[in-house]
């Protein structure tokens, strides 16, 4: 038998993911423990489905964060002591090298500093693994290199409504919709500083008939993605 690991897990919305995982995990038909459930939004569904379960909960309200940096503007006080811009322009890859400097600056600075507050809470945790669980919102390498600890080590997954490296971006199931594919389905994967271009760790498809419509395709995603997830998290126990 293995060892139970803990995971930790982000949301933004209603959390059926979540909730496919927090059922795995009380049936024992996982080797895991949530540990804490935090949300980018105040009062989604998701919160209250961890609550019930007993999983500690908090929001770091990416909105709020954002407007503000927007009004009163970005010093250097603000920052994470040890955000260093330069190194981050390094080694991110969500902007082109064409894009505007000063957007590209405002959006890894702003998204730093509420990064910062995720870490405070998360690394307070004994956590082996962190789940997205619907987390809609892109984790820039500042965040994400002080959860990959260790070179070629990951440690963050997420599930993607796509076949992957087919449709990333945020809108899979109706991208795979609007191409008219036959087959569509939904990828987890690692994070690493790409969108969507982590590490594949399973997919599960499904077919697409004609008759159907968007709503059919993300409902037969959806069970899909329920199946998926806490079989790749079992996946990732198992190799510890």
């Amino acid at each position: 038998m293995t060892d139970k690991i803990n995971i930790g897990t982000l949301i933004s919305g209603g959390g059926t993911n979540l909730q496919a995982i927090i059922d795995a995990c009380l049936e024992n038909s996982i080797d895991a423990n949530i540990v804490f459930t935090g949300s980018d939004n105040p009062g989604v569904k998701g919160l209250e489905r961890a609550q019930k379960a007993g999983i500690d909960t908090f929001v770091v309200d990416y909105s709020n964060i954002v407007k503000s940096c927007k009004k009163n503007g970005i010093k250097d006080r603000d920052l994470p002591e040890d955000f260093n811009l330069e190194e981050i322009l390094s080694k991110q890859k969500l902007f082109a090298s064409g894009a505007s400097p000063e957007q590209t600056a405002f959006f890894l600075q702003s998204r730093a500093i509420a990064e910062k507050q995720l870490l405070d809470k998360i690394l307070s945790y004994d956590m082996d693994l962190l789940v997205l669980a619907g987390f809609m919102r892109v984790l820039t390498p500042y965040f994400i290199d002080r959860v990959n600890t260790e070179p070629k080590c990951y440690k963050i997954m997420n599930i993607h409504p796509a076949l992957l490296p087919s449709f990333p971006g945020t809108d899979g199931y109706g991208d795979t919709f609007a191409y008219g594919c036959k087959i569509g389905g939904c990828t987890v994967h690692y994070i690493d500083y790409g969108e969507d271009t982590g590490p594949i760790i399973g997919q599960k498809a499904f077919e697409i008939k004609d008759s159907d419509t968007l709503d059919d395709i993300k409902k037969k995603g959806l069970e899909k993605e329920w199946e998926l997830y806490p079989q790749c998290i079992q996946q990732f126990a198992e190799s510890l």
